[in-house]
């Protein structure tokens, strides 16, 4: 792995939980394998683009890696329903770009996300700015387009490794809300490991009292990684009750 730079940004107020502070440690890189990659991601980094990146906040320690072990998941209910509900659309696997059906969906997306959930809106994303999120990475990216009746309702970006799919992003339209997108989302992620041997999906960071990142520990088993680097069983397989739609 070659890098360009490692820095922590500034504290401020978290997007996960405004009572509290955050601080991201960011290591930027020229060039990175999937290995390079694997082997942070299993400590604890997540990465956009050619950023890899850990929260390194003050006082808070509630961002929580998760990973579905693949072989003892079990959907309930609710997840069922949601792959039921959409034997209508259709996933495509594509290199990642940029185009303007993205852009503008991305940008419903989240005008949605900030009336609906507070999340904070700079307005839209440029055509440069989501290439550096979502198309420049320092190894081959797969994007998962989902669409009905040719119409572009939801769109993931997965990084394959040999530990497992990690999800690194997934945005769909709210005008399709009622499908539960993006559990269908996590199950075709679930679907692809099964069928390729691979041992976990990593879903990135869990909080629990953020309502826009609840939906992840609905999938059961799950495991969380402990500060001393270890994954450990956060949740056993519970009740059939239904998750709140991601």
């Amino acid at each position: 792995m070659i890098t360009l730079v490692t820095i922590n940004s500034p504290p401020t107020t978290c997007a996960y939980l405004p009572n509290q502070l955050w601080q991201m440690r960011y290591t930027y890189v020229l060039e990175a394998t999937p290995l390079d990659y694997q082997r942070r991601m299993l400590r604890g980094w997540r990465r956009f683009g050619m950023a890899f990146f850990r929260p390194n906040c003050p006082d808070c320690r509630q961002c929580l890696s998760l990973r579905i072990p693949i072989e003892t998941f079990r959907p309930n209910r609710s997840q069922r329903r949601a792959v039921k509900a959409n034997q209508d659309v259709e996933l495509t696997i594509h290199t990642p770009d940029v185009s303007e059906e993205k852009l503008r969906l991305h940008q419903k997306y989240h005008e949605y996300q900030h009336h609906h959930r507070e999340w904070s809106l700079e307005g839209p994303i440029t055509r440069s700015e989501y290439v550096n999120s979502f198309v420049n990475n320092p190894f081959p990216v797969e994007e998962w387009q989902y669409r009905l009746h040719g119409k572009l309702i939801g769109v993931g970006y997965v990084d394959t490794l040999s530990v497992g799919l990690s999800a690194i992003y997934f945005f769909y339209d709210p005008d399709y809300r009622n499908r539960s997108l993006g559990t269908f989302n996590v199950m075709q992620l679930i679907e692809a490991c099964r069928e390729q041997g691979l041992p976990h999906l990593y879903l990135g960071y869990y909080v629990e009292k953020c309502q826009s990142l609840k939906y992840k520990a609905n999938f059961r088993p799950n495991e969380i990684l402990l500060p001393n680097g270890r994954w450990v069983v956060y949740r056993e397989r519970g009740s059939d009750e239904d998750p709140a739609q991601s």
